[in-house]
């Protein structure tokens, strides 16, 4: 006769806090969707109201909207990745457009604004940019930025943000051109410190606040 166990058995003499984390279901966390490209021109029109209820009726929670640029916050159990993921198929489906979608969790959004590399100088946040990416860039292309900075712009890369000063605005900013081009190679989308600030404020907002 075996003297082994079952793996029913040895389930149940697993100590009950192992047991316990195992059967807990995944929690919502808040996380903000930024969409690339949309509400600028005649083209890939998405209406706030009708994200916001495409967003609700797929199931996230808590789903609120800023400004036209397309920018969410909401309340999801999935990873930042796959969140971003869905959001687009989503879009797709309902508007029939393809835009880049980008995801970073409250906490994640909360560290970018800490950074703030470039707070002592950026004296006007509507021309204080953070270019957000879906994965890092490599060493040549973040050479390839560093070289087109035209003093006074500043520039500083860190993980998956990219923070840009342009005292002048960004009409002819060389910098600016590059870092909103496809030519980055990477999924990427900006917001000015005025919206990012804003989002992180709306994501750390009470239900019902």
């Amino acid at each position: 006769m075996s003297c082994g166990r079952t793996a029913a058995a040895r389930a149940r003499l697993r100590p009950r806090r192992y047991r316990d984390a195992v059967a807990l279901p995944a929690q919502a966390v808040r996380q903000v969707i930024l969409l690339r490209g949309v509400n600028l021109g005649p083209r890939n029109r998405v209406a706030m109201p009708a994200l916001r209820q495409l967003l609700s009726d797929a199931g996230f929670e808590v789903v609120r909207t800023y400004m036209q640029s397309g920018n969410a916050v909401l309340s999801s159990e999935l990873d930042a990745g796959a969140l971003a993921q869905r959001c687009r198929e989503l879009i797709a489906e309902r508007f029939g457009l393809d835009v880049a979608v980008l995801a970073r969790t409250r906490d994640e959004l909360a560290q970018v604004v800490a950074r703030d590399p470039l707070g002592e100088v950026a004296s006007d946040p509507k021309r204080y940019q953070v270019s957000f990416l879906a994965s890092e860039l490599d060493e040549r292309t973040l050479q390839e930025l560093s070289e087109l900075v035209a003093p006074p712009e500043r520039f500083v890369a860190i993980g998956r943000e990219l923070y840009a000063w342009h005292p002048h605005g960004v009409a002819r900013s060389k910098l600016w051109a590059r870092l909103a081009s496809a030519r980055l190679g990477v999924a990427a989308t900006a917001r000015n410190w005025t919206t990012v600030s804003a989002l992180l404020a709306l994501a750390d907002e009470q239900p019902g606040g």
